[in-house]
């Protein structure tokens, strides 16, 4: 049953992409990007992946939606038909894109007993994290990660959305309207 689910919710993902790329209307854009980011946490959960797909409905569906929706009231409805392309971005993108591949070619196979991530913290986490006598203090091995050992990562992450989404308000000029207002 799993394994249906996982392809009508990739035939979805691959349907709303596509749509994505022919639609000129932004608003619908907007909307289609924000189901994608939903269908992909839908995807998440069907891995198991929790924490993860939480982050995408919020993140991806919620936050980046709105801010998308904020940016539209700013530059209009319909996207700009772009004039004579260059060559130059499709170059850039190859370059980049041979680079990437290149640079994967030393990793290890996906699920490989081998790979470094398996080598040397799985077992200390496993064995002295959770439990009375842990080295950390939540009760089991995904919160005392997630929460002990990674720590400064999920403080930091959240520094980062914290500081993209006043990044955007900042160009976008929220709050400054009305002081402008006052000021007349």
């Amino acid at each position: 049953m799993i394994v249906f689910i996982d392809i009508v919710l990739l035939t979805l993902l691959v349907a709303t992409a596509i749509s994505l790329v022919r639609l000129r209307n932004l608003i619908a854009t907007i909307m289609l990007a924000g189901i994608f980011s939903l269908l992909s946490a839908c995807l998440f959960m069907t891995m198991d992946a929790v924490d993860v797909a939480f982050t995408e409905a919020a993140v991806g569906a919620g936050l980046t939606t709105v801010l998308m929706l904020g940016a539209l009231v700013l530059i209009g409805r319909e996207e700009k038909v772009p004039g004579k392309g260059s060559a130059l971005p499709l170059v850039v993108v190859l370059i980049t894109g041979f680079v990437l591949i290149y640079g994967t070619m030393d990793m290890p196979y996906f699920g490989s007993p081998d790979a470094p991530i398996h080598q040397h913290l799985v077992d200390r986490y496993v064995e002295k994290s959770g439990g009375p006598d842990g080295e950390v203090g939540p009760p089991n091995v995904v919160t005392s990660v997630l929460a002990s050992y990674r720590g400064y990562d999920t403080m930091g992450e959240v520094a980062v959305i914290f500081t993209a989404a006043v990044s955007v308000m900042l160009l976008l000029g929220v709050g400054f309207a009305t002081k402008r207002e006052d000021a007349s």
